[in-house]
């Protein structure tokens, strides 16, 4: 199997895309205790290290590495370009795009492929991207960068973000820009993503063990995602006020809480894109959750899982807050599935 090097892997989006894909991880690194702490139960077998990617100089990747690796994946974290925050020129969180192809440099991969939001393309930050880009010298051949949606490939959930994608001429043949994102999936809805969990039940003794109950259609894609011994975790229910129960309820599907600006959910669209919300370092805010397309609360996390794409067997944290955290943070296995496996066909 081809080997990856997976840098701010957190819970492991792309880690699973990349299995999924026929790879195996020689490493993932990540330096939040918080958002990896569950990496270890879903990857037991994959080594793992909780570290700040600026620490990683030659002499500790070559002993952590010492075959190298075929490819180096990650997505770099993504608040100091995002549209959504202050996108500040000196939040130290832009320069760990750069460490990320200072590290291609060191190991030298076959290829690497680079995530992250789209305001990375705004003329106030792409100017990063282009001198990261720059530093690795012409030995590489540059696909992208280009804004893909993972809702295009499969997923349940509109998901743009910006994807570079690099190749070493001198050890794989280099795929066109048609070749690394060619897909030919079917749209999903969020009623075949999480249609079937309307009835669940939970054990009496466990806080957070549940049961799938009777449904009367499970999609294909829900078929996939869904634990065969038909136990699960991460489907707590959030406890709203009385008021804010009766406000949801006048909320259609498809419209937003003018209030909360909750949206809800529509059968038969897509999910808006699932944001991550802060860790205690940043206010510990939470993100905004859609509204289920019937019931009158926001989405579980588990809910929230299957429209990013995870299967029913991936455990997130105890806490709804740090659950969706991971979550929001992940790049989506399915697009990253896609992309690695066209990727592999060249290597």
């Amino acid at each position: 199997m081809p080997t990856l090097l997976d840098l701010f892997s957190g819970c492991g989006g792309l880690t699973l895309g990349s299995h999924n894909a026929g790879y195996t991880t020689a490493l993932a690194v990540d330096v939040d205790p918080i958002l990896s702490s569950s990496f270890g139960l879903n990857f037991p077998s994959t080594p793992f290290l909780n570290a700040d990617v600026t620490s990683l100089k030659q002499p500790i990747l070559k002993s952590l590495l010492p075959d190298s690796v075929d490819g180096v994946v990650g997505g770099p974290p993504c608040q100091g370009f995002s549209g959504m925050g202050k996108s500040l020129p000196d939040d130290p969180r832009r320069t760990l795009l750069g460490e990320f192809f200072r590290i291609v440099s060191i190991v030298k991969p076959a290829f690497f492929v680079m995530e992250n939001v789209p305001g990375l393309m705004f003329p106030n930050n792409k100017h990063v991207l282009d001198a990261a880009i720059l530093s690795l010298g012409s030995r590489w051949e540059i696909v992208g960068p280009i804004i893909l949606d993972a809702s295009d490939f499969g997923a349940p959930t509109k998901r743009r973000r910006v994807f570079v994608f690099g190749f070493d001429k001198r050890k794989m043949r280099v795929p066109t820009l048609k070749d690394v994102i060619a897909c030919d999936a079917t749209s999903v809805s969020v009623h075949d993503a999480i249609g079937d969990l309307k009835t669940t039940f939970r054990n009496s003794d466990d806080i957070d063990r549940w049961h799938y109950g009777p449904s009367s259609s499970i999609s294909e894609y829900a078929s996939k995602l869904r634990t065969p011994s038909g136990v699960f975790t991460g489907n707590q229910l959030t406890e709203h006020r009385p008021e804010t129960i009766t406000r949801f309820a006048s909320v259609p599907q498809g419209g937003v809480d003018p209030v909360g600006k909750y949206k809800r959910l529509s059968w038969d669209g897509l999910c808006p894109t699932l944001r991550a919300g802060t860790g205690s370092d940043k206010g510990s805010y939470q993100a905004v959750r859609p509204l289920h397309p019937v019931e009158n609360r926001v989405i579980t996390p588990r809910e929230a899982a299957r429209l990013q794409g995870f299967p029913d067997s991936f455990v997130f944290h105890s806490t709804v807050w740090h659950s969706c955290r991971m979550i929001g943070n992940s790049v989506s296995p399915i697009i990253a599935e896609k992309l690695l496996s066209n990727i592999r066909n060249f290597l």
